[in-house]
């Protein structure tokens, strides 16, 4: 049989007599090194190769499968021995392993020869260093961790082999004579054995816990009475370096974790082992009670945490968002999230909902915090600021509210390891690997600005326009700013790009006032001009105007296969699962926005608008990405803007545009310019391929910005069952980059025809579906009847209501004996109804980040087959950010004979309050739809600015 990879070590030496004055062999102090350095890292108790273990003398008792490992007294004849030599396979240790010395090969073979005896007492203590003691060549000791006690009094500051214990005393600056509080040395803890890893007062202050350990070897946490210098008690257990070691909050557990993958909780007041809690799959380096003790978090190297009932050590949740390793976790104060950073440069906040039972709790924020990996998180007593400590030696400060960065601290002279929060003092500490301490101020929470200051960027005003348009001519020279040819807007020039001198661009010079809003657009390709323009708006000397600073806050790439110009749909990138809806992506100067998330592994995001050629924002044109080329998501600011840096890339827009970013002009230009200041300005028009010719003419207009919108009926020639209903689809044709919401009334319609209203389309959204339900008994409509339905659209536009006229329907039919009729119903275990009992539509209720279960019924009259109600549209008008879940590759499907099934609706955790009406419909028949209920979004005001990332 294979003796496996077992026996590390011993070599060489065959059997002798031993001499009369051969020294005595002991165990602990001779043997037990020899093993441990070479045998023990496979052969242990926790990871017995060939189901051996050398760690203890009793384990090496044992023996292996194959008999026993030592014969005292005869080590020729000892297993052990003879794989040691080569006289038995597999030889051990392995070839290609460190091999012992001469010299411990004869201190192992004395020993089997005087009867292999064990330990006197105890066996040889794990944690004890065996090696020569260095010196080294500095003083510094580095400092591994840090505590402050909760009345601020004490602090605790752990390095190799001792933790020291400040007290915080009023002394006097001997050069000013003023008093002041110093921390002062009061008491220093000793043979603490290894790096003292964590330190964690109880609530009293009067005792102090640390961890450390000896890798491979052992952990051990120890409780002190720190006053007076005693050791309580040790825990011992961990069968590897210990990280942590945290008291519950009631002061009766004790959480250690340890580089053996293990959670292990105790008795405080009695040492014993309460609970074993497994399940990570790597080194587990953090725990941290929730403030009510009921729940435990875990950071682990198998990239995840976990979260943990107390009682029974139930997991209830597993965080797998993480990317890399997770070194830091903490609780939120007010144990309402949980937060978790590592070696992938992030901060993760997830909302804290599985403290009964096990539940997903989502995740609210993913920050791109360092350059490094972060290896502290501490937050403040009141969790208003959270404190980070990484890798790349900076310190961070966050405000909670939203997790944005308010204090950046990048000089540090060594990596600060340690960090604590005073309780009462308004200050933080920081211990660094250079063995330097400081304590820091904590910054102030910066004011939240109101609701007309938050926006990022210059809000417009309408232009003042004192003359008509007019038409001029391009007049040459034109060719640089200080040749700009002057116009007075609005205007139309009509010109050629073609010099004989050069490659020919134009500028014009206009005057603007502080934000007007003006638009440049050009008409040459759609007019079957060659010419592919490229325009800009300059200052008056010629340089770039910025238009918005783009800060990067998550870092990606494309995946799978690129994009090319056009498309709106499939946008696979990796970590996808940090992007939310309504968020920039910027690629290659490219902004698009996300429009609907992916419906699974094999499905991308969809961009804006949704169907179609995709937008461009910020007047940036579409283009083709690369698969593997880098995106990021970022955040617009204002031109000029003081950002702290996050180790992600800030991009500068400016007011340029190539091809139109609606997609409604071809290749011509269209840029939409916000004058910064009163003055002069230079448009810039060019080829953007650098042609030119004689026939590269155009026609450039500059006039103000006119936000405006159209709205039509895509099916206005109908088809409705008598006893059915049919989805009416509205699209809105919005003007200028007009970007407001646009209700739709239906009035005057005919008897037997009912349509809820209003219909709105939502804020940056081009469609909206309403129903048109036909009654059993709808007498047939005449051409003049059909003409007398009145439907209309409404927007406010820079404060004042705007409504515009909507064609009707060209016809609409009433067939009977629809093939199947289709409604929605609550569900058994499903949302429950608020209007139950009442007439009207049923009325259901759901929260920001909230699933909900309903269930469609249809009544088959004709059709015997499937009834499919679509994929990622099966959810017909429902909320911007809400959706029909869980619908598999095939959809929302009712099988052939099958007439009923549930269905889920999610709604993002960012979506306002609202109440809008949804419904869901089939082809079969001729476009069944259901009759809308209403789903009322509940709580989304409060959790906007709190949860959108």
């Amino acid at each position: 049989m294979r003796l496996h990879s077992l026996l590390s070590f011993c070599i060489l030496l065959s059997s002798t007599v031993i001499a009369d004055d051969a020294p005595t062999v002991d165990y602990s102090k001779d043997v037990a090194p020899i093993l441990t350095k070479y045998c023990a890292g496979c052969h242990n108790d926790s990871d017995r190769e060939a189901e051996f273990s050398l760690e203890s003398y009793a384990s090496l008792q044992q023996g292996t499968e194959d008999g026993p490992a030592v014969l005292p007294g005869d080590a020729s004849s000892s297993l052990i021995w003879r794989l040691i030599q080569g006289d038995s396979e597999p030889k051990m240790p392995p070839e290609d392993e460190p091999q012992p010395s001469p010299e411990e090969l004869e201190k192992l073979r004395l020993w089997i020869e005087q009867g292999a005896k064990g330990p006197d007492g105890d066996g040889p203590d794990r944690l004890m260093i065996r090696a020569p003691a260095i010196e080294t060549h500095t003083d510094l000791s580095p400092i591994t961790a840090m505590a402050i006690s909760e009345d601020g009094e004490a602090l605790a500051i752990g390095r190799f082999g001792e933790a020291t214990i400040y007290r915080n005393l009023r002394t006097v600056d001997p050069e000013t004579g003023k008093k002041k509080r110093d921390w002062q040395p009061a008491q220093t803890l000793k043979d603490i054995p290894g790096k003292v890893s964590a330190l964690h007062f109880t609530k009293s202050g009067t005792h102090l816990v640390t961890a450390s350990g000896v890798t491979g070897s052992g952990g051990i946490a120890t409780l002190w009475e720190w006053p007076l210098g005693r050791r309580v008690r040790d825990f011992k257990g961990h069968r590897d370096q210990m990280f942590d070691a945290e008291v519950s909050p009631d002061g009766k557990l004790l959480a250690t974790c340890s580089y053996d993958r293990e959670i292990l909780l105790w008795d405080l007041e009695t040492g014993e082992q309460v609970r074993q809690l497994l399940g990570h799959n790597g080194a587990v380096y953090d725990v941290a009670f929730s403030p009510d003790g009921s729940t435990l978090a875990s950071a682990s190297a198998d990239d995840t945490c976990k979260v943990w009932r107390v009682r029974d050590g139930e997991r209830l949740d597993t965080l797998g968002q993480p990317l890399k390793e997770c070194y830091t976790v903490e609780f939120s104060p007010d144990g309402k999230f949980i937060v978790a950073s590592g070696a992938d440069n992030r901060i993760r906040v997830w909302r804290f909902v599985s403290k009964e039972r096990p539940r997903i709790n989502p995740q609210v924020y993913a920050r791109f915090a360092h350059e490094a990996a972060v290896l502290k998180i501490a937050f403040t007593p009141d969790g208003s600021r959270l404190i980070s400590t990484a890798e790349d030696r900076t310190v961070k400060v966050w405000d909670t509210r939203d997790y944005t960065e308010i204090l950046l601290l990048n000089d540090q002279p060594e990596i600060a390891a340690a960090v604590a929060v005073s309780q009462v003092k308004g200050s933080f500490l920081l211990g660094r690997l250079n063995g330097s301490w400081d304590s820091l101020k904590l910054p102030s929470l910066p004011q939240r600005k109101t609701d007309a200051e938050s926006d990022s960027l210059r809000q417009g005003i309408a232009a003042t326009v004192e003359s008509p348009m007019n038409t001029v001519e391009e007049q040459e020279p034109n060719a640089d700013a200080s040749q700009a040819q002057l116009i007075n807007a609005p205007s139309v020039i009509k010109g050629k790009i073609d010099s004989e001198s050069g490659t020919d661009e134009d500028f014009f010079k206009f005057s603007a006032k502080t934000g007007e809003e003006w638009v440049v657009e050009v008409n040459a390709a759609r007019s079957k001009s060659p010419l592919d323009s490229f325009v800009e708006v300059l200052s008056a000397d010629g340089k770039p105007i910025e238009r918005a600073l783009l800060q990067a806050v998550r870092d990606s790439y494309f995946t799978f296969r690129g994009k090319d110009g056009n498309q709106s749909n499939d946008f696979r990138v990796f970590n996808w699962e940090e992007m939310e809806l309504n968020e920039f992506l910027y690629a290659n100067g490219e902004v698009a926005k996300l429009w609907l998330y992916p419906r699974g592994p094999d499905s991308g995001f969809d961009v804006y608008p949704g169907s179609g050629t995709r937008w461009g924002y910020f007047d940036t044109t579409p283009l083709a990405h690369a698969l593997g080329e880098p995106c990021y998501i970022v955040q617009p600011h204002a031109p000029g803007s003081d950002l702290i840096p996050n180790g992600l890339p800030v991009f500068r827009l400016f007011y340029e545009n190539d091809d139109e970013s609606r997609r409604t002009m071809g290749s011509d230009s269209k840029l939409l310019f916000t004058a910064p200041d009163d003055g002069d300005y230079v448009i810039r028009l060019r080829d953007v391929r650098g042609q030119q010719g004689k026939n590269y003419t155009y026609q450039l207009t500059l006039r103000p910005r006119q936000p405006d919108f159209q709205v039509s009926i895509e099916n206005r020639k109908l088809s409705v069952h008598r006893g059915s209903a049919t989805e009416i689809r509205f699209r809105a044709n919005r003007l200028d980059q007009f970007d407001g919401p646009v209700s739709i009334q239906v009035a005057n319609l005919p008897a037997g025809l009912t349509m809820a209203s209003p219909i709105v389309i939502e804020e940056g959204q081009i469609q909206a579906y309403g129903v048109l339900v036909a009654a059993a008994d709808t007498p047939e409509i005449s051409p003049e009847r059909l003409k007398e339905i009145q439907i209309s659209a409404t927007a406010s536009i820079r404060g004042q209501d705007v409504m515009h006229s909507v064609t009707g329907f060209e016809e609409i039919k009433l067939p009977d004996n629809p093939p199947v009729t289709i409604a929605i119903h609550p569900a058994e275990k499903g949302a429950v109804p608020v209007n139950q009992g009442n007439d009207g539509p049923l009325e259901f209720v759901i929260d920001p980040g909230e699933t909900i279960m309903l269930k469609v019924v249809a009544t088959r009259h004709s059709h015997t087959g499937e009834i499919s109600f679509g994929k990622e549209d099966a959810g017909r008008n429902l909320p911007f950010g809400t959706y029909v879940d869980n619908i598999g590759l095939n959809g929302l499907l009712l099988l052939e004979g099958q007439n009923e099934r549930e269905f889920f609706v999610t709604c993002a955790k960012w979506v306002p309050n609202q109440s809008r009406l949804f419904h869901l419909k089939t082809g079969v028949g001729g476009e069944q739809a259901t009759v809308p209920v209403v789903l009322h979004v509940r709580g989304g005001d409060r959790n906007v600015a709190e949860q959108r990332k």
